[in-house]
C-alpha cells in the first residue's frame, strides 16, 4: 500500500464529509423520504441535508426520484454504487462500537479533555492566566 492514492483520498472526503455517513446509513436502513431523513439525523438542517443529497447524488450514490402525486413526493434511495458502500458503512460503524461506546462512560478522547477543562486542568503549559497572559482591555 503506497503512502496516498488519489481515488483512495476522494473517497475518503466523500463519504467523510460532515453528514454523509449518516446520511448513508439512514439511506441503508431503508429510510427514503427527505423528512424522515431529516427526522433520522439528529442535528442534521434541512438545508445541509438538500445540499448533501445533491452531492451524492452527483456523485453517483444517491439517486432522486419525483413521483408526480398532489403534494409532489421526492424519494432518495442509493444506487448500486451507494449500496456497494454498505460493507464500508458497517465496518466503520463496527469500529465506532468499538472504540467509542464507553466514551461517556470512561473519559475517551473528547469527554476526557472536555472533563479536564471543566476541572480546571489544562496541558503542560497551564491556563493563560497560569502563563501570565492577561486579556485586553480598552
Amino acid at each position: 500500500m503506497s503512502g496516498f492514492c488519489p481515488k483512495y483520498h476522494r473517497a475518503v472526503e466523500l463519504i467523510g464529509r460532515r453528514w454523509s455517513g449518516a446520511i448513508l446509513r439512514a439511506l441503508l436502513s431503508g429510510v427514503t423520504r427527505f423528512t424522515d431523513l431529516s427526522e433520522m439525523v439528529p442535528g442534521l438542517s434541512d438545508r445541509m441535508l438538500a445540499e448533501r443529497l445533491k452531492e451524492l447524488e452527483a456523485e453517483g450514490i444517491v439517486r432522486r426520484k419525483v413521483i408526480p402525486e398532489t403534494p409532489v413526493r421526492v424519494e432518495y434511495s442509493l444506487t448500486e454504487k451507494g449500496r456497494s458502500l454498505e460493507a464500508v458503512i458497517t465496518a466503520v460503524s463496527g469500529w465506532a462500537d468499538r472504540w467509542y461506546a464507553e466514551a461517556g462512560k470512561t473519559g475517551g478522547p473528547v469527554e476526557g479533555r472536555r472533563a479536564k477543562a471543566e476541572a480546571g486542568e489544562h496541558g503542560r503549559r497551564g491556563s493563560a492566566a497560569e502563563r501570565g497572559h492577561v486579556p485586553y482591555k480598552a
